[in-house]
């Protein structure tokens, strides 16, 4: 990998969440890994059943911990890192979530200044471990105003905090189709893991929707926990008829439903009413790059990823009647939805994976630079 201007030379990556594994997070640090512009680049990370293939495909040195009981991994993360660090000796290191604190504070000790990304549900989960990532870093990088300010209430230093916006590809850019035939439908892709991103309260506006719009159909792409609950909520609410739970999908299958759909809704909301939550939302870009308008939430970092009124609606998160007429807006009015859309797409060209990486590689190579602080 040559070595770009303002590079920032010799770069260690530790992160318990990277590809194949699914998740914004995951997606982020795979981008980053492969188009940041350094001299050379490792990874520390942990295992995956199609880790050996995925890695195979990609020209990026992955170091992978076997999985093993949660307790144990940040603890085997810091061994596997420290090793790499004394065989590669980077320049500087990137966590990609604080959960990797403990590791951040080995290598600080040992001389190697560390970036730290802040996101936004580790703020309500792990406060204690975020304000001690959040003091003892030598840069932080928020991927939203929302997270910014999480960051600085739990200490870090404002000096010290970036804001650097997830991307999206860009090869995605400009490859709607929209149907002219076919039911009007409306598309969220989340995992069914966390009761925050408002499969709930989408249930609940799908009834409101149904009335005003007929045939109105919901599809939902992802997985978890939580569908079992979803489903049966569904048929209590008598529309179980017009709910698709797709599950799991591969890329090509999500993004032939990004084609097919007519407007992308998520509205994710603050799970304590102030920390947590949506830290940016990359399906919002996904979702924009399609050409789709999109419903989210005006909390947390979701108005980060959309254009008020230009590529999409903001609406209350916690109010369903709220979120149906904003449904209904567009679906019952699909030349304004597709204008929309059509900003959409140029929105989301905004976002280029590559933008992320160059301003990521700026703040790494100004704290390799300068040094442990």
């Amino acid at each position: 990998m040559p070595e770009a201007a303002g590079a920032a030379g010799r770069v260690l990556i530790v992160t318990p969440d990277y590809p194949p594994a699914h998740g914004g997070i995951q997606i982020l640090m795979g981008k980053l890994a492969r188009l940041l512009p350094v001299a050379a680049l490792h990874v520390v990370t942990l295992d995956h059943p199609e880790a050996a293939g995925h890695d195979r495909a990609h020209a990026v040195s992955v170091h992978r911990v076997a999985a093993r009981p949660r307790r144990l991994r940040i603890g085997a993360l810091s061994v596997r890192a420290l090793a790499c660090a004394a065989r590669f000796h980077p320049d500087v290191s990137l966590l990609g979530h604080v959960a990797a604190a403990p590791v951040g504070a080995v290598l600080r000790a040992a001389g190697i200044p560390v970036v730290t990304y802040a996101h936004a549900e580790e703020f309500r989960v792990w406060p204690a471990r975020s304000a001690f990532a959040m003091r003892r870093a030598d840069a932080v990088i928020a991927v939203s105003r929302h997270t910014r300010m999480m960051a600085l209430d739990a200490g870090a230093p404002a000096d010290r905090v970036h804001l650097i916006h997830h991307g999206v590809d860009p090869a995605a850019a400009g490859a709607a189709h929209r149907p002219g035939a076919g039911p009007p439908t409306v598309l969220t892709v989340a995992r069914m893991r966390d009761p925050h991103k408002g499969h709930d309260v989408m249930l609940h506006a799908m009834t409101l929707v149904r009335h005003r719009v007929p045939e109105a159909r919901w599809v939902v792409v992802g997985d978890g926990p939580l569908r079992p609950r979803y489903q049966q909520l569904a048929h209590q609410l008598g529309i179980a008829g017009a709910v698709d739970f797709i599950g799991a999908a591969a890329d090509a299958e999500r993004d032939a439903w990004l084609r097919r759909a007519d407007v992308f809704a998520m509205p994710t909301r603050l799970p304590d009413g102030k920390r947590g939550g949506e830290g940016f939302g990359i399906a919002y870009l996904e979702a924009a790059a399609h050409g789709l308008p999109v419903v989210a939430a005006n909390a947390g970092g979701a108005p980060d990823a959309v254009d008020p009124g230009a590529t999409g609606l903001l609406v209350d998160p916690t109010d369903h009647r709220q979120v149906a007429d904003a449904l209904v807006s567009l679906l019952a009015e699909p030349a304004r939805a597709r204008a929309m859309g059509e900003r959409a797409i140029e929105w989301a060209g905004r976002f280029a994976w590559q933008r992320t990486a160059d301003q990521v590689a700026d703040v790494l190579h100004s704290v390799a630079e300068r040094g442990v602080r």
